[in-house]
C-alpha cells in the first residue's frame, strides 16, 4: 500500500554532495512526500520533490495513426545539400 504524501511546508536544504552520497535514502524520503533544495556553494541550484498528483502518465502508442509526415519528409533540396557540403 503506498504511503501517504504529506506536504512539507519548507523544503530542507541539502548540499549536492550529501545528496549524491545518500541518494537512495533521499529518494525514499521524496517518495514519502518530502522536498529538498539542493545547495552548491551556498546557492540553491535545484529543488526535488514528489511529482504533482495530477501528473499524466504517458501511454505509449496514444497518437498512433494521428501523426502523419509529408511525402517529401526525407527529401533534401540540392541547394541546401550544397550549402551544407560547402560549409566543411
Amino acid at each position: 500500500m503506498p504511503k501517504s504524501r504529506l506536504p512539507q511546508s519548507c523544503p530542507r536544504r541539502v548540499d549536492v554532495r550529501e545528496f549524491a552520497a545518500n541518494l537512495t535514502s533521499f529518494l525514499k524520503q521524496v517518495e514519502d512526500g518530502h522536498r529538498f533544495v539542493l545547495m552548491s556553494h551556498h546557492r540553491a541550484v535545484a529543488e526535488i520533490g514528489p511529482p504533482p498528483a495530477d501528473l499524466a502518465v504517458r501511454k505509449p502508442g496514444a497518437l498512433r495513426g494521428k501523426i502523419r509526415t509529408s511525402d517529401d519528409f526525407d527529401f533534401l533540396p540540392a541547394d541546401v545539400l550544397k550549402a551544407m557540403e560547402d560549409g566543411e
